[in-house]
């Protein structure tokens, strides 16, 4: 068998792939492979899968996971090579079998060619190392905090390499073809100097010396800005050597950039060029507080990038994903004069796709914060929530705090929180969050941080944000994300059967990755037959249910925030016919005040249980989303079903029967 982590998972037997499709167990399999022949603790397999909230029968699925991955691999290769050792696993596979190690054997083989003075090996063998990839390590595996640790070193392991292989290309002569390539690397990395610098040389030996010098000085001027910071000594000797039109010589076999700047004694001479002229004076309408530099972390402590992994498939929802962005930037020209974080706050319906959109802007917009990034996940909508405190501690032992000098009393550690940030600029992403009393404690008073929120709740009170009210994809968006998972050929071979099931499923991401996943698992299953089961199904929901995919269960969460009268009259209200109704229509099903049943409306709207439609006639219309109508209509007849009794409204008004 042939193991692939470099992209998407993959264990080929015979050219076919029999990685399971359940998320937890292709978990399993990625930190065993990425492990190999070493043992993996069963406590840093529970940490990973359940992080900091295992059920009780976490040993006992782990086990279940671990004895279907054995069968699948006994089923292919014809010998254990997942062996249970006393603590742990031990996966066994030798170093030939996987395309981590024949990569990492080439980047190294390529980097000693290159300082043993042979660009011409060394760029034939980065290339056969750089193109063992496939995509983004483990794109299609959602990991926990050690998967990402382990995609961490290895995304900037690709990164050094492809450095290197520019270098040998540098040395080779290859300028001309390296500028693009080294424009787009510059775009997304816009303030790494070495970057610039090969992008200066190549330019440079095109005989674009002018743009050479462009680029030096738009490097500059953003990291003066971004950070407060000049760029380095070599740098400058670069662009000094440029300015006297001085030889550069990108030969010397040296792995530091001053490899491709110019020989030593060249470098002598270039030190007495003339020095670069001054950058323009800032605007004088503007406060000319230079950023802080990014803090050194604190030894021993790496600096924190909590950032789930984004999703591999991310589709859609390019028009919000451009306002966010547009808000950031913004604020950022804005520069000193800002006096608080800048903050997103994203709300929507259950499995509308809130923390992907959060984790994946978050990660756009992560290069502009040097000193880190921290994640909490507030769990609000669940049967157990975090408190702040709690969420404080775990901030603060990333940011290099000991046990010892964290507070007990969380207003204390909120305190210092504050303090231990007032000169760190970090991205903050807080994931469910349904009060603004439980966000507060967890913000940065910096201004040069910036916050992402999401919640089902619509926050009030929290002065200066971008609210994002995020709502189900457009249709076009649904199919590509569903062709994106499925494959476009087998869509577009039930063209309408595909337009159905979007349908069917609102349109909400969750659903659809459900749907998809279905049929993925069963590549013979017609479009057709899935969604006239949907169609059919007295119990939709239930088919929207695949593993951690639970739409269900998210409805559940919001349903069970409300007060008993609450879910009495949410199941009620699904009674309403048409698409949309006004307070006057409900007060009129319930039997209440009209002013009393709009403040509940209004509540509901709030945590995306319904939506508002538009006005008329000085009334506000609602309207249930389907699947949140199905949800209401399955819990009234759940209700009917057990009291075996009809719908009873209340004879006293401003009260409802539980019903």
């Amino acid at each position: 068998m042939d193991f692939r982590v470099l992209g998407p998972i993959e264990i080929l037997d015979h050219g076919c792939n029999v990685v399971p499709t359940a998320p937890k167990p292709r978990q399993v399999i990625s930190l065993l492979l990425l492990r190999r022949n070493t043992l993996v603790q069963t406590a840093e397999l529970i940490d990973e899968l359940w992080e900091h909230n295992p059920p009780g029968s976490a040993m006992t699925t782990l086990q279940t996971y671990v004895y279907k991955l054995r069968k699948v691999l006994l089923r292919q290769g014809g010998e254990e090579i997942l062996h249970t050792k006393p603590g742990g696993y031990l996966l066994a596979v030798p170093d030939s079998a996987i395309d981590l190690h024949t990569f990492e054997t080439d980047a190294n083989a390529g980097k000693a060619l290159l300082e043993e003075g042979d660009p011409v090996g060394a760029a034939a063998v980065l290339k056969r190392a750089l193109a063992m990839w496939r995509g983004p390590v483990l794109a299609d595996v959602a990991p926990g905090s050690l998967l990402t640790s382990y995609v961490i070193r290895l995304q900037e392991l690709h990164f050094r390499t492809r450095e290197l292989r520019i270098q040998a290309d540098l040395r080779l002569g290859l300028h001309r073809e390296l500028i693009s390539e080294l424009k787009s690397l510059m775009m997304a990395h816009p303030l790494h100097e070495n970057l610039h610098a090969f992008l200066m040389i190549a330019l440079h030996r095109s005989g674009r010396r002018h743009e050479a010098l462009e680029v030096y000085q738009v490097l500059r001027n953003n990291m003066v800005e971004e950070l407060g910071l000049e760029p380095g000594q070599e740098l400058k000797q670069l662009h000094r050597a440029l300015l006297a039109d001085g030889p550069l010589d990108t030969s010397v076999p040296h792995h530091q950039l001053t490899a491709v700047m110019a020989e030593p004694a060249e470098l002598t001479m270039l030190s007495a060029a003339p020095a670069a002229p001054a950058a323009p004076a800032a605007s004088p309408s503007a406060p000319s507080t230079p950023r802080r530099a990014p803090q050194p972390a604190v030894a021993g402590v790496p600096t924190p990038a909590q950032l789930p992994a984004d999703l591999a498939d991310f589709t859609g929802r390019g028009a919000v994903v451009g306002d966010i962005v547009a808000d950031f930037t913004a604020a950022q020209k804005a520069g000193a004069l800002r006096t608080a974080p800048w903050m997103a706050l994203i709300s929507g319906m259950p499995g509308v796709g809130k923390t992907a959109l959060a984790v994946h802007v978050a990660h756009l917009v992560r290069g502009q914060f040097g000193d880190g990034q921290l994640f909490a996940d507030l769990r609000a909508s669940s049967a157990t929530p975090r408190n702040p405190g709690e969420v404080l501690l775990g901030f603060l032992r990333s940011l290099g705090m000991a046990e010892h000098q964290i507070p007990d009393d969380t207003e204390e550690r909120c305190n210092l929180f504050r303090s231990v940030t007032a000169n760190r600029r970090l991205l903050i992403v807080i994931d469910d969050v349904t009060s603004s009393a439980d966000l507060r404690p967890l913000l940065p008073a910096n201004p040069e941080c910036a916050v992402i929120v999401t919640g089902c709740r619509t926050l009030h009170g929290v002065g200066g944000a971008l609210n994002v009210d995020l709502d189900v994809m457009d249709h076009a968006e649904g199919v590509e994300l569903l062709a994106r998972m499925v494959g476009r050929a087998r869509l577009e071979a039930e063209r309408r059967a595909t337009d159905r099931l979007v349908e069917l499923c609102g349109r909400l991401p969750v659903a659809l990755r459900c749907i998809g996943s279905r049929l993925v698992a069963v590549p013979g299953l017609p479009l057709t037959v899935l969604a006239d089961r949907l169609t059919n199904s007295p119990q939709a929901l239930d088919e929207l249910c695949l593993g951690d995919l639970n739409l269900r269960a998210m409805y559940d969460s919001s349903y069970a925030r409300l007060s008993r009268q609450e879910q009495s009259t949410f199941r009620l209200l699904s009674m309403l016919p048409g698409a949309a109704f006004t307070g006057d229509a409900a007060a009129e099903l319930l039997g209440w005040e009209p002013a009393a049943v709009e403040r509940l409306l209004i509540r509901f709207a709030d945590d995306h249980l319904i939506k508002i439609v538009g006005f008329g006639n000085d009334k506000i219309h609602y309207a249930f989303p389907e699947l949140t109508r199905a949800y209401a209509k399955s819990r009234l007849d759940s209700v009917l079903t057990d009291a075996a009794q009809s719908v009873l409204v209340a004879s006293v008004p401003g009260e409802v029967a539980d019903v």
